[in-house]
């Protein structure tokens, strides 16, 4: 290889890695370019502000997420969208610190979120959610996509458990896994391991997360059950949380995601299949699918 056609090459594999990924990092000029290197894939994270026990703090959802694709966009790159707390968190307005808006506010502004995404130019996004009560809303805002026709994908990143991890993950837990939810072993070890002098563990046991079983309705679903099993807005033992045990969620959490902004940045699949589904919607309407 000759030495100036290395040297161009290199030159453009420091300016692709030097260009920031959050939305609100770039410049204009670089607008373009972050484009082109993501394959005009925008990733959309989404937290919430609600108490996480008395020991953690409430952007914990908003905190893990934003991290994740921080670290998951440093070996895949994308553009981050800023921080976008905004979602479904009324069980936890009884608690100081929730920011829950109405629900037709939620929905109506994660639809004009995505629109603007789109007009500025990217065609694929992908929500990552780290909200435990999101993933109904999400799935079903998802599923909204096909009402209209639309010139852009979103994807939900949806993971499974990873047996080989998940053996790994077991033989570190101090706590039972069937009452490790919210704050408890799991989450507080993620921000022991992301943001330490953000935790007090001193009072992770000034509460009770344990659940309280005050509602027995079998095979039923009700607003008000969380509520009546976890009053605290705490489930599980933060206490037992671990930095080692932060870690392997963390990074097996942003390896997935590089993987999954990788297989997004490669499919044209998606966008090829949904154009048509909706030409054929149009046909079945009597309508020329070409001039709407």
């Amino acid at each position: 290889m000759k030495p100036f056609l290395f040297c161009f090459i290199l030159a453009g594999q420091l300016v692709a890695q030097e260009l920031p990924t959050r939305w609100d990092e770039l410049t204009a000029s670089d607008w373009a370019n972050a484009q082109k290197e993501a394959a005009y894939t925008c990733i959309l994270p989404i937290g919430i502000l609600e108490k996480h026990g008395p020991h953690v703090p409430l952007g914990s959802d908003l905190i893990q997420v934003r991290e994740w694709t921080a670290r998951a966009t440093k070996k895949e790159y994308a553009v981050v969208f800023p921080d976008f707390f905004y979602g479904q968190i009324y069980e936890a307005k009884q608690q100081p610190g929730a920011f829950a808006l109405p629900s037709r506010v939620v929905w109506d502004l994660l639809d004009a979120t995505c629109e603007e995404i789109a007009r500025n130019g990217f065609r694929k996004i992908l929500i990552v959610n780290g909200h435990g009560g999101n993933p109904q809303l999400l799935r079903y805002f998802i599923q909204s996509q096909l009402e209209r026709r639309r010139d852009y994908v979103v994807y939900f990143y949806d993971p499974k458990p990873d047996p080989a991890v998940q053996e790994k993950i077991s033989k570190l837990r101090k706590s039972d896994p069937e009452s490790d939810g919210h704050a408890g072993e799991r989450e507080t070890s993620t921000l022991l391991y992301l943001r330490p002098e953000l935790v007090q563990m001193d009072r992770a046991t000034q509460e009770s997360g344990a659940n309280q079983k005050r509602l027995d309705l079998p095979d039923l679903y009700t607003a008000i059950g969380w509520y009546a099993s976890y009053p605290n807005h705490y489930a599980g033992e933060g206490a037992k949380a671990t930095r080692e045990l932060g870690q392997l969620l963390t990074d097996q959490r942003v390896e997935n995601l590089a993987r999954a902004i990788r297989t997004i940045k490669s499919d044209v699949r998606a966008q090829e299949l949904q154009r048509e589904y909706f030409d054929r919607v149009l046909m079945l309407d009597g309508s020329d699918p070409h001039q709407k």
